[in-house]
């Protein structure tokens, strides 16, 4: 803080007077005009900071031009000047008229506005769940996608990979897995619009902030599209009166495989075979030959990123625009994902009373190289020599049985026009609006918001003749897909936020809004292409057959009407209370089941400001909260309420025809899933704002789950869909965050912690099922478990019972729980069979993450982590079976720990128990791992 102070001490000035002009004495009032500047560290200036006369209700607040004056009526004034986001400063005025005060950015950030859907809030008076991360943050990870950048961040909100290929978005889940058969996605918002695009398609350096609402009191306010936790993106803005700033970023890194797959070399996949009984020297290569099959195709990978940014203001607008540019290579050649990012955003304010302005996002992406496998890569022999006696590569590499083509980073970066696989995205997501300040009634606003959205994909693909393939001969193909996604919406808001007499504020929101969204895709293949300039540009040219599948050819259009109002309610900053009412209407369902209303509630408690804990210096903040609210899912979908025709081929004689059949029947009656939430949390600060936290429980459960019921083969239909499932996700949270040193010289060193605890469970299924063995669904169980037979050793020689569990069995086998009766003798009344299947949970236990980030004068470090323990991982690359079932000496395997006579106390199967070309028993349970880890997720310098 820094003050500057002039002027001369005006004394104290005394009146007296009486009624009808007759003198009288009075005690002397003290009034002292007190004038001044409030700034940022910036020296930009601050409109709307508080100024209170400590002790009284005598306060002002500052005009736009961070100005003020205020007439003191104290004996000795102090002024406390506060502002969110800001720390809160106390002066003692003395004799001083002219007070020019630069406010800090707060540490705690109990004061920092959240974005909270249709407007903000001072993060001490949220009541529902939401949790707050800064776009400067979220940078300290840098990456393509802005999905991996919360990782490990958020209590409550598992982060998945499922692929990875550079650009595609993790999988993201708030609290749980819902639904059975709908989307499980979160609804992502951008500047208070629905995003119709995917969060790939987002500039991470375009971000300001990112809000994550959790719980159904503040994501009701989303009503049909809350139920699965909504994510707020902001991005970055000017502000008014900025001076005109320029700024460039860029950063370039450098990618390897840190881990690659766990491959035999030559000698232990010789060793394998010889095992196993079935190794023979019909290879045509030496087997003193060791090839590394990875160590010949991954690459060093690129990843570059630069961005460009101006932004600025004038005294009545700002504005700010971007463009960014990223590269981001696999490790895998020939893939990688482009994006050309361009943003614009200007809001303008004229005269007293109306405002307007636009924000843009578009982008244009090009992905490569996305099919490329790996199968080729890990199968191939150690033992096989990819040389000629030149040095060059072999085109395949001969096997027993067959040959594979030398899949190699140098074969792969080769193929030119003989192999493409690429797909072209565009997107355009704007906003424009007008905010009108209603004449007459202070604090009343009235704003239209206009979202116009456009997404479209061309994905194409080609592989030449015996690209890929032992045979030279194999035929060319080509595919091409194409889709648009196009998107409007009209939100009418009307929102009033004032404050009474310092101690009572309300914020009331209302809001009426449609949208309509319209799709098309569509996917033709073919196969010889003349030629391979042609590539799939030229599909039509193909000599053999062109293949136009209906299935993969689709159009549909939806829409949404809503209302909305919110009441927000706080009291001396002690007692806070929200309330939301929501209907949504949706052209997805039928009428009179179209429309359904979403209530929520929640409560705060401040505890800190009641009298027994205000003068207790250790705790700044001790907030409890409380709600309660419905939300749904409006992920059905269009059309499934008429029932649906199918094609099937037959021959009408001599002729070959196309025939249609109902294949789901109609239901009418189809309505909404919905989840009713309920939410008790505890946010605390201590230490002067050094530390601090949130803990939080909760039960979600969800109703009317859209089901497929079977129906008997008589009737002629397979099934109907309808609403009759119920599940139940409930947990625990906990985060924790401090600043362990702030020091004046400049050093800071933050760190956090969060932790999550998820129990999910499956509560009714159709028609009254406990169990649905086809989809892995069982009452009582987790959503996401496993349905098999559960390892637990090997067979040994001297078991018990061998041949009556396993007729036919052999030691160095899997062995796996028997879970029958035992007959009067002790013996097993039966042999192991599908009664012996487990139910096996994939849920962890716990998980979490950490971070820690220390900054000194502009350079900082950063390590970021996360933490699972339990659950149950599968592997395909161990369940696949895959030195199991090829006995042959033509494949390699993962390597592994296995079963021979000399070495019993292993945990794979005696590879000599199987034949060739079939699976051993039981080899699905090779693939479950447990699923704990702990790792660094990132570690930046910069």
């Amino acid at each position: 803080m820094s003050i500057s102070v002039s002027g001369s001490d005006p004394g104290l000035k005394g009146s007296k007077s009486g009624r009808n002009g007759s003198e009288g004495s009075l005690s002397p009032v003290y009034q002292l005009v007190v004038t001044g500047t409030v700034t940022d560290e910036k020296g930009e200036a601050l409109a709307g900071v508080n100024i209170i006369e400590k002790g009284t209700t005598n306060g002002t607040s500052t005009d736009v031009n961070g100005n003020y004056s205020i007439t003191t009526i104290t004996k000795e004034p102090v002024l406390v000047y506060s502002f969110i986001g800001f720390e809160t400063q106390e002066i003692i005025v003395g004799n001083k008229t002219t007070i020019n005060v630069v406010l800090r950015e707060s540490v705690s950030g109990l004061d920092e506005v959240v974005v909270i859907g249709y407007g903000t809030a001072r993060k001490r008076d949220v009541t529902g769940s939401v949790v707050s991360l800064s776009g400067d943050v979220m940078r300290d990870i840098p990456s393509s996608n802005i999905s991996y950048s919360l990782q490990g961040r958020v209590p409550g909100v598992e982060l998945s990979q499922v692929s990875t290929k550079p650009g595609v978005s993790m999988q993201i889940r708030v609290r749980g897995t819902r639904s059975l058969n709908a989307s499980n996605d979160p609804l992502l918002v951008v500047d208070g619009i629905p995003f119709s695009g995917s969060i790939s398609d987002l500039n991470l350096n375009d971000i300001k902030s990112v809000d994550v609402l959790k719980d159904a009191s503040a994501t009701a306010i989303y009503g049909s599209r809350g139920a699965n936790g909504v994510i707020l993106i902001t991005t970055i803005k000017g502000q008014d009166r900025q001076k005109p700033q320029v700024s460039y970023s860029s950063y370039v890194g450098q990618k390897t495989v840190f881990a690659p797959y766990p491959m035999m070399n030559g000698p232990e996949f010789v060793a394998l075979r010889q095992a196993a009984g079935k190794y023979t020297n019909g290879v045509d290569e030496s087997d003193d030959v060791n090839i590394d099959w990875q160590d010949l195709f991954y690459r060093k990978a690129m990843t570059t990123n630069h961005n460009l940014a101006i932004m600025g203001g004038t005294d009545k607008g700002n504005y700010n625009f971007s463009v960014g540019y990223i590269r981001d290579e696999a490790v895998i050649p020939c893939q990688d994902f482009n994006r050309f990012s361009l943003r614009g955003a200007l809001d303008q304010g004229v005269g007293k009373f109306f405002r307007f302005g636009f924000v843009s996002n578009n982008n244009y992406s090009i992905s490569n190289g996305y099919n490329l496998g790996l199968y080729n890569v890990l199968s191939s022999s150690p033992i096989a020599n990819p040389y000629n006696e030149d040095g060059s590569l072999k085109r395949t590499i001969k096997m027993p049985l067959d040959e594979n083509w030398v899949q190699t980073r140098k074969t792969v970066e080769a193929l030119g026009d003989k192999w493409i696989d690429q797909t072209k995205s565009f997107g355009t997501y704007n906003n424009l609006f007008g905010e009108f300040k209603v004449p007459g009634i202070e604090d009343l606003r009235y704003r239209i918001n206009v979202g116009a959205n456009l997404r479209m994909s061309t994905g194409g693909s080609y592989t030449g003749e015996g690209v890929f393939s032992y045979n030279p001969t194999n035929p060319s193909v080509a595919s091409v897909s194409n889709s648009l996604t196009t998107n409007w919406v009209i939100e009418n808001l009307l929102t009033y936020d004032h404050t009474f007499s310092l101690k009572h504020r309300l914020n009331v929101v209302g809001m009426y809004s449609a949208e309509k969204t319209h799709f098309h895709s569509s996917y033709i293949s073919a196969k010889d292409i003349p030629a391979d300039a042609f590539q799939f540009y030229n599909i039509g040219r193909a000599q053999g057959e062109i293949t136009v599948n209906p299935d993969y050819q689709n159009y549909y259009e939806t829409g949404l009407i809503s209302w909305m109002g919110r009441a927000m309610y706080s009291f001396d900053n002690r007692y806070m209370i929200t309330a939301t009412l929501r209907s949504d209407a949706s052209s997805r369902l039928a009428p009179g089941h179209k429309w359904h209303t979403y209530p929520a509630v929640s409560l705060g408690w401040n505890m800190k400001n009641e009298q027994f804990l205000r003068n207790v210096a250790l705790i700044d903040l001790l907030k409890f909260r409380v709600g309660y609210g419905q939300t749904s899912n409006q992920s059905v979908d269009p059309y499934s309420t008429l029932g649906r025709l199918s094609t099937r081929p037959y021959n009408f004689g001599n002729t070959y025809s196309i025939g249609y059949y109902v294949s789901q029947l109609p239901n009418y009656n189809l309505g909404w899933e919905y989840s009713l939430t309920y939410n008790v949390g505890l946010d605390f600060s201590l230490l002067n704002n050094r530390l601090s936290g949130t803990v939080e429980y909760y039960i979600t459960n969800t109703k009317d789950i859209l089901l497929s019921v079977n129906l008997p083969g008589t009737s002629g239909v397979q099934s109907y869909m309808a609403n009759i499932g119920e599940t139940q996700n409930k947990g625990v949270e906990f985060s924790l965050d401090g600043v362990i040193l702030n020091t004046s010289g400049g050093l800071t060193w933050e760190a956090g912690v969060n932790f999550y605890a998820n129990r999910n469970k499956l509560v009714a299924l159709a028609s009254g099922q406990e169990r649905d063995e086809a989809n892995w669904w069982f009452v009582g169980h987790p959503i996401d478990c496993i349905f098999d037979y559960e390892k637990i050793g090997l067979w040994q020689e001297g078991d018990p019972y061998l041949d009556i569990l396993e007729p036919g069995g052999n030691i160095g086998m899997i062995k796996v729980k028997y879970t029958g009766d035992y007959n009067p003798d002790g013996t097993p009344a039966r042999k192991i069979g599908p009664a012996d299947r487990q139910i096996i949970s994939l849920e962890p236990d716990f998980q979490g993450g950490f971070n820690t980030r220390l900054s000194y004068k502009g350079f900082d470090f950063t390590a970021v982590g996360v933490f699972k323990s339990g659950g149950t991982l599968i592997s395909t690359l161990y369940s696949g079976a895959g030195y199991l079932n090829m006995m042959t000496g033509r494949r390699n395997n993962v390597k592994v720990d296995y079963w021979t006579p000399e070495h019993t106390n292993a945990k794979y199967p005696n590879p000599a128990g199987v034949l060739s070309g079939d699976n051993p028993k039981y080899a699905s349970t090779l693939g479950y791992f447990d699923a704990s880890y702990l790792k660094i997720r990132t570690l930046t310098l910069g």
